[in-house]
């Protein structure tokens, strides 16, 4: 569960970053300030409000040490819209490529898909009173068709004569009892559903009406370039739009179908389009990866239009300008930027002048070393042995590791990294998959469900492959 915002202290944002990635504690201080920034510019007037921007931040530091992880936990934290992208993805306006403007309008669509979750949530208990009237009505239906037909009242001669459903002919009878009936029905959709919320007709087979959409996007151009838009099924019927189609699903499929058609009944498109234009422009987390590799000089001929190029292009959007999307105009200058890169070939001061003065924030991370590795394996809340211990346990088998497993695991990585390319920490999952290959192959026929890895283990699996160089290269 988030911590309400005015609960981040910059201490505690640094805590809940020490849970997911080791080390780097520069780069988790310099985000963690940037996000109590934007808390305490909420809390002032509105007039003074505006006239405070985000300090963006430069990450520096090699591949795989964490600057995308820091990144991502940082918005999950903050409940903050995010989306990450690579500069080398784009060019200059007006040449064949995706414009930098692009990156506004994915991030105006992350806040959209982040708000109606939200709103979801909140509509919940009454989206789910909704489904479960209209699953017992499905299945009141359904069970319709096996039970024996009653004799109907006749509406024209009420309380004198009915019809015979079976004989299909006019027959005198008492005066039918409304209530009692009405009485029967109520007890009988309760008892339906006291079925339904047990899970007794959870794989009965019903026909639904739902809703399908045939061609929910289209690309067109933009006076931006090209962009991917979305049609409003509400405007637009026939061809373009959305047309009911009936299926036969199973009753859980449907709790889910009709769960979510009522919760899109229940949410306010309107509102959801502003709350998240809103939230993107004061909350948005924008992260753009491998700047360095836009940061080169051109040569002889001129400014190359997918390096500095793109930096001018990038120099409003930072700044502060407003894109159009297909929610609404959205205004750019409170979002927080946060750029990163390895500098191996390039250093930041071969950005142009303009962009580096727009990332006043500049962090290294450190390379990770073996001990950092070893961390890496066991201690953050989503460590790699416990991914792969979960796994596995689907196929009821138990894996651990001994202490010196992980020591020759960490040990392993270090040397591929030292003597090929260093990835960093994405070097762990490719030995942990070489390591476990077997095991992940064959677990289902496995008649030992408890599997311990030592060190000696790893050192047989891996050894041969660490010795020879150019094996490495190709394996790890």
């Amino acid at each position: 569960m988030p911590l309400p915002i005015e609960d981040l202290t910059p201490r505690e944002i640094v805590r809940e970053l020490d849970r997911y990635i080791v080390g780097q504690n520069a780069a988790k201080r310099a985000v963690a300030v940037a996000l109590r920034n934007r808390y305490r510019r909420q809390q002032l007037p509105e007039a003074q409000r505006d006239e405070i921007t985000p300090k963006n931040i430069l990450m520096i530091g090699p591949t795989g040490v964490g600057k995308t992880e820091i990144a991502r936990r940082l918005a999950q934290l903050a409940r903050a819209p995010f989306i990450k992208v690579e500069a080398t993805k784009f060019t200059e306006v007006g040449y064949v490529g995706r414009d930098v403007e692009s990156m506004i309008r994915e991030l105006a669509a992350a806040s959209v898909r982040l708000v109606e979750k939200e709103l979801t949530e909140e509509v919940r208990p009454e989206a789910e009173r909704r489904t479960l009237e209209r699953l017992i009505d499905l299945v009141d239906s359904e069970l319709a068709t096996t039970r024996p037909r009653a004799t109907q009242p006749n509406p024209m001669f009420s309380g004198f004569m009915t019809v015979d459903a079976e004989a299909d002919e006019i027959v005198p009878t008492e005066e039918y009892d409304y209530e009692a009936e009405e009485k029967k029905t109520r007890a009988r959709r309760k008892r339906i559903e006291k079925k339904i919320l047990s899970g007794e007709y959870d794989d009965t087979r019903l026909e639904i009406d739902s809703e399908e959409s045939n061609n929910p996007f289209v690309q067109v151009f933009t006076p931006g370039g090209m962009e991917e838009m979305g049609i409003d099924s509400n405007q637009l019927g026939g061809a373009f739009g959305s047309r009911r189609v009936r299926r036969t699903v199973s009753l859980r499929e449907a709790r889910e179908i009709l769960f979510q058609e009522e919760a899109k009944q229940i949410a306010d498109k309107a509102t959801i389009q502003r709350e998240a234009i809103l939230r993107a422009e004061q909350t948005g987390i924008i992260f753009l990866d491998e700047i360095d590799k836009v940061a080169g000089k051109s040569g002889g001929s001129g400014p190359d239009v997918s390096r500095e190029g793109v930096q001018r292009d990038l120099l409003p959007i930072i700044e502060g300008s407003t894109v159009q999307t297909k929610y609404g105009p959205l205004r750019t200058d409170h979002i927080l930027f946060i750029a990163a890169g390895a500098f191996h070939m390039a250093k930041p001061s071969d950005l142009i002048p303009e962009l580096q003065g727009r990332l006043p924030i500049r962090v290294e991370l450190d390379p990770l070393s073996e001990t950092d590795l070893r961390r890496i394996l066991q201690e953050p809340k989503n460590a790699l042995t416990l991914q792969y211990r979960q796994l596995l346990e689907a196929d009821g088998i138990s894996i651990e590791f001994t202490s010196d497993a992980l020591d020759e695991i960490a040990h392993v990585a270090t040397q591929v990294n030292r003597q090929t390319e260093n990835i960093g920490a994405r070097r762990l999952h490719t030995i942990m998959e070489r390591l476990l290959e077997e095991v992940l192959f064959e677990a289902p026929e496995l008649e030992t469900k408890q599997i311990t890895f030592t060190g000696e283990h790893v050192k047989l699996k891996l050894g041969a492959i660490t010795a020879n160089l150019e094996k490495s290269r190709n394996v790890l």
